[in-house]
């Protein structure tokens, strides 16, 4: 397992709440501090018919550097054969979003919610005091490409639910597209937890900048291709947890697409087993 990165941008002309004293006449100099999770470090499971990358740690993966950050908990990048899947499983207090890459994923639960997504859907599955819900690639000859992601909730116990809306790619087009937060605003999925989640696609000469009330922290995951982040250049799979920076730039993409994670400021959520 490889060590974390941190990349460390020069601020002589951008003004950053951070700083650093260097020397022994401590001289104070600005930085913008991106700690880089690269792709390559990533826990792996492979099943025959389920390749698995976590960025934290999840199932027979354990790091202690990486159990999540703040309320985010689990961004599982997770590729299916063809007709394959999870089987029926119990969750509870737990906000669990499905965001589909390629291919169509069925979802079937226990409140019954039947349903497929595909590329543009996002859905948002609130566990509260329990739902048992079943996972399959709903095509018998392409493999469905999906990110699971957990957030940890702010209260538990509460009672179950469903939310699924779709974000047509023009709305993410070189933008950075809201689709989940705690007040449903802009028409997105309402997640009971203070967090929100913005998608964008970037590529060639597109780029948008989106702030973060001050104290917060942003986590960004790179989908897929590769694109600059303050200065920073992330490549698919690739995330970064970033602290006390009002300001996240995103440019230079390839082919991008991005998840951006408006958390609160603490390092590993409370008890959210």
């Amino acid at each position: 397992m490889g060590d974390l990165f941190i990349k460390m941008v020069d601020l002589r002309c951008i003004p950053s709440s951070n700083a650093m004293s260097t020397g022994r006449g401590g001289l104070n100099r600005r930085f913008i501090m991106i700690e880089v999770r690269n792709a390559s470090d990533r826990g792996r499971a492979e099943h025959g018919w389920l390749s698995s990358r976590h960025t934290f740690s999840f199932a027979n993966y354990y790091d202690p550097q990486q159990v999540g950050f703040s309320d985010l908990l689990v961004i599982n990048d997770d590729r299916v054969a063809p007709g394959r899947g999870f089987g029926t499983h119990p969750h509870r207090d737990m906000e669990i979003l499905s965001y589909v890459l390629e291919g169509a994923l069925e979802h079937k639960d226990s409140m019954g919610t039947g349903s497929v997504i595909v590329p543009g859907d996002v859905q948002l599955m609130s566990a509260g005091t329990g739902v048992a819900h079943s996972e399959f690639n709903h095509s018998r000859d392409d493999g469905v490409h999906f990110l699971q992601i957990w957030v940890g909730p702010s209260e538990k116990g509460a009672q179950p639910r469903y939310q699924q809306t779709s974000v047509d790619a023009a709305r993410k087009r070189g933008r950075l597209q809201l689709v989940v937060s705690p007040d449903a605003a802009d028409g997105s999925l309402a997640i009971r937890q203070d967090t929100r989640i913005y998608a964008g696609l970037f590529d060639g000469d597109e780029t948008a900048s989106l702030a973060l009330p001050e104290g917060r922290f942003g986590y960004v995951h790179v989908a897929r291709g590769s694109v600059t982040v303050n200065g920073v250049t992330l490549g698919e799979g690739d995330g970064a947890r970033i602290r006390d920076e009002r300001t996240l730039t995103f440019s230079a993409g390839r082919d991008a697409e991005v998840l951006v994670f408006d958390l609160r400021p603490l390092e590993v959520t409370a008890d959210w087993a």
